[in-house]
């Protein structure tokens, strides 16, 4: 393997490698790290410390293509603890704290996942500073969505923003890749959103069968197999963009649960939370915050 600076990288925290032909992610590793241990590497990766591209990978056989870049962080143990793995913090003040969430890394704790989560590692990272410092959700994303995410300091904080969270958000912006050509430029969906007992979220169009729900879209880019869309939230349910771009006849990639059929062309879940606008709670002024659009979103989409 080659180790010049076009493919190879390296800094304190991290191990950076592009993918030169088609490998599985483990097999690829051991060549990577060959100083490891088989199981040592498996344990890097059952952690949750690679990222292929803009998302974290934990299949051993997860399938690479030449051009994408593997990203190792290196063992917990040995880095600084301000490492935070599966996000970037954004913005940060004595209120909030708003990060960039990458695909695969939970919001909150599950019954199989207690630490693994941006709730569990910003709580560490604010208790190193002070022992009493606590972090509360305010909003979540799914595992699989990417993007801006806003956590509170205060359960006062929490609470003001989450009581008056439709005048505070003043803008939610998300961008989908979808599946098929999406051949209105433009458009909206409105539907009443109800739940079935497996927790599965569906449309009716019968007036007040369900909360209303309203999204916006704009096709960004797209081509005969992929349209890149612009979506906004008028209103915030419950996997509301995963129903309405199955309504539209055009689900997200990678989203069995609510009508994809086709094979996974990027590996991760087709939502990405991409701009978060808001008043301060404290403060009241309008700050803004943006996550780049995922570069296979872009890619997939030409």
């Amino acid at each position: 393997m080659s180790n010049k600076k076009s493919n190879y990288r390296k800094d304190a925290k991290s191990i950076s490698v592009e993918v030169k032909e088609a490998d599985e992610l483990l097999a690829f590793l051991l060549k990577v790290m060959s100083n490891r241990s088989r199981n040592s590497v498996k344990s890097i990766l059952a952690r949750g410390q690679v990222t292929v591209d803009d998302h974290i990978e934990k299949q051993f056989n997860y399938n690479l293509k030449p051009g994408q870049r593997v990203t190792i962080l290196k063992n917990k143990a040995a880095v600084k603890q301000d490492v935070l793995i599966g996000m970037k913090i954004l913005y940060e003040d004595e209120h909030i704290i708003v990060i960039n969430k990458e695909a695969g890394l939970l919001s909150i704790a599950t019954e199989s996942e207690k630490q693994q989560t941006a709730l569990h590692q910003l709580m560490k990272y604010v208790k190193r500073e002070d022992p009493d410092n606590r972090i509360f959700v305010v909003h979540r994303l799914d595992k699989d969505t990417s993007g801006v995410m806003m956590f509170a300091k205060s359960e006062q904080v929490k609470r003001k923003l989450q009581d008056n969270w439709n005048q505070t958000v003043k803008e939610r912006i998300y961008v989908a890749l979808v599946e098929g050509k999406v051949s209105k430029r433009e458009g909206y969906i409105t539907s009443w959103l109800r739940e079935t007992k497996t927790h599965l979220m569906y449309s009716s169009q019968t007036p007040n069968d369900g909360l209303f729900a309203k999204t916006r879209y704009r096709v960004i880019q797209g081509n005969n197999e992929f349209s890149l869309l612009e979506v906004s939230l008028e209103t915030g349910r419950k996997n509301q963009i995963r129903v309405h771009m199955q309504d539209l006849g055009h689900p997200v990639v990678g989203d069995k649960k609510y009508g994809s059929k086709k094979r996974n062309a990027i590996g991760r879940l087709g939502l990405h939370a991409r701009t978060l606008t808001f008043l301060h709670p404290v403060t009241n002024k309008q700050i803004s915050f943006k996550a780049d659009i995922p570069a296979s979103f872009l890619n997939k989409s030409k």
